[in-house]
């Protein structure tokens, strides 16, 4: 089912982390709950006025190599740059009981103005310890609703750039066959596939898009494996929704789109553009209730491209193949009517099929 969206729904909780087991004998550390790492302090910009900033507490479940927690940890980082903020971080907790407690040490030890991360496969955990420290926001990522009076929300709304992704691809490929890996087949992962399969259908009816999910959020091996049978089916463009296609693309001398940020540095000569998520508008609502008080509000408006959650990154010319002009002036017509509102990305969340044919669509 297709909706039009002016802003996110509500939408059940889902998983969106697949935690692995606590490796055995794993000490209970202040702060490093089970495995997790703790990061150095950063306090902006080294201002007289920063030790007066709030300080905003980063909890995060995987590594900051994965490129979701990763993309809040960078407007976090930034904002502290800027002075806006303090911010310490704890990343790898692995669980949802280590999380736990990292959250309610956290709050008990530091007192953080704020407390933002990542719930997806820990939803009863940051929930149970956001109702016990009301005072004190609580602002994570998550598949569920806000809890008054401190539980805030967000999520990566990204339809618009993969839509223009999406027509991108329709328009490099040379074989009508364009290739994606995908984690797995959950809501916030079927409304990315989706525009951009809608976006292929805008400048290719005549495309085929292989879909293939990993069923983990983490897996580069994995992923550049399913992308190489997607190459080895004739897709000559891929979309690497998950780290490691891009090293399959760079083998088979192929144009790739990145995910989350500019991932052209990558592969200078294969991404040819990528998707970006944008935390920083989010941070900046954040921040808001750092110093003002708590909230229980969604915030995943602050994710669309009008308002600057969200990019298409610059088109990389030099990429293999080459971009035609009159596609990249197409792409960058489609973009201002998306920040104008003319044009509103249809956001579909059912799971794609395997094998799309754009003309069946």
């Amino acid at each position: 089912m297709t909706t039009h969206l002016a802003r996110p729904p509500a939408r059940p909780r889902r998983l969106r982390r697949h935690l692995g087991a606590v490796a055995a004998g794993c000490a209970l550390l202040l702060l490093t709950a089970c495995g997790g790492t703790t990061g150095a302090e950063s306090t902006g910009g080294g201002g007289s006025g920063d030790a007066a900033a709030p300080l905003v507490y980063g909890i995060f479940a995987t590594p900051l190599e994965e490129p979701w927690d990763g993309a809040i940890h960078t407007a976090l980082t930034k904002a502290a740059d800027e002075g806006k903020i303090r911010y310490k971080h704890v990343d790898n907790l692995k669980t949802s009981d280590s999380l736990e407690r990292s959250l309610r040490d956290v709050a008990r030890t530091e007192k953080p103005a704020a407390i933002m991360g990542d719930a997806f496969a820990a939803e009863e955990a940051v929930r149970k310890v956001a109702a016990e420290f009301p005072t004190i926001p609580f602002v994570f990522g998550s598949g569920g609703k806000p809890v008054a009076p401190n539980m805030s929300v967000f999520d990566n709304w990204m339809q618009d750039p993969a839509y223009l992704a999406g027509m991108l691809a329709g328009g490099l490929t040379k074989t009508n066959t364009i290739g994606v890996v995908g984690a797995m087949p959950i809501p916030e992962v079927n409304r990315i596939v989706n525009a951009f399969v809608q976006g292929i259908k805008a400048t290719n009816s005549q495309a085929t898009v292989k879909v293939s999910f990993i069923n983990t959020f983490f897996d580069p091996a994995a992923a550049k494996q399913s992308a190489q049978a997607q190459i080895a089916a004739g897709a000559d463009v891929l979309f690497a929704e998950r780290d490691g296609v891009i090293a399959a693309a760079k083998e088979a001398n192929i144009p790739v789109v990145g995910m989350m940020t500019d991932q052209s540095a990558d592969g200078p000569k294969h991404v040819a553009t990528s998707l970006i998520w944008n935390v920083s508008p989010t941070v900046e609502a954040v921040i808001k209730q750092a110093t003002g008080g708590p909230e229980a509000v969604d915030l995943g408006k602050f994710s669309f491209m009008n308002v600057g959650g969200s990019a298409l990154a610059p088109l990389n010319t030099d990429v293999v193949g080459g971009i035609p002009d009159a596609l990249a002036k197409q792409v960058a017509a489609k973009e201002q009517e998306i920040k104008s509102g003319a044009f509103v990305t249809p956001v579909d969340e059912s799971a794609p099929a395997g094998s799309i044919v754009v003309a069946g669509e």
